[in-house]
């Protein structure tokens, strides 16, 4: 039920929320990034801040517009790179959130976001940053896409290169988060 309101709200992909139960869409190539950013409670809450804030994609060098300060259910943003008439939007609704829990290991917090009409790719992405029962704090990013039309299946390649580039971006951003936070 859950996926045909979303579908309803202009999602254009099969598997609308995959990425939370980290699975995807049969014939959508899949991406699982995961990284190692420290340990303890303080560095699982920084990281948590910065991706529900929209820090992570600010700090990958993206531009973000979004109608919500935090991810939450619905949430519409568009995040952005280039300058001028080379300006790539990129259109998305949260499709779904985990909040940090009060306390207590092991826990995870995040969200995913898919696609809208004039993005230049039809899926799902998410960002979570995960606790274990050692403390040990990941970052873990997934994804999974097709080109949204002839051009970007055209562009192949470049395209790839460029997804591969921005995770390369957020795997960064979410290291200085890591160590030093949200700017104050």
């Amino acid at each position: 039920m859950a996926e045909k309101r979303l579908a309803a709200s202009g999602l254009n992909y099969p598997g609308i929320g995959s990425t939370e139960r980290g699975t995807a869409p049969a014939g959508y190539p899949r991406v699982l990034e995961e990284t190692f950013l420290g340990t303890g409670m303080e560095v699982y809450r920084r990281v948590a801040a910065g991706i529900l804030g929209w820090e992570l994609q600010r700090r990958a060098g993206l531009r973000v517009g979004a109608d919500s300060p935090v991810a939450v259910p619905g949430a519409r943003v568009v995040s952005g790179f280039g300058a001028g008439p080379f300006r790539l939007n990129a259109p998305c609704e949260v499709v779904w959130v985990r909040e940090p829990a009060p306390g207590g290991m092991p826990q995870s917090a995040g969200f995913g976001y898919g696609t809208l009409p004039g993005h230049p790719a039809r899926g799902e992405e998410s960002f979570e940053v995960e606790i274990n029962g050692r403390g040990e704090v990941f970052l873990r990013i997934q994804a999974f896409s097709k080109p949204a039309n002839w051009f970007y299946a055209a562009g192949g390649l470049v395209t790839r290169a460029a997804q591969r580039h921005v995770t390369s971006r957020y795997i960064e951003g979410a290291r200085t988060l890591a160590s030093e936070g949200m700017p104050t």
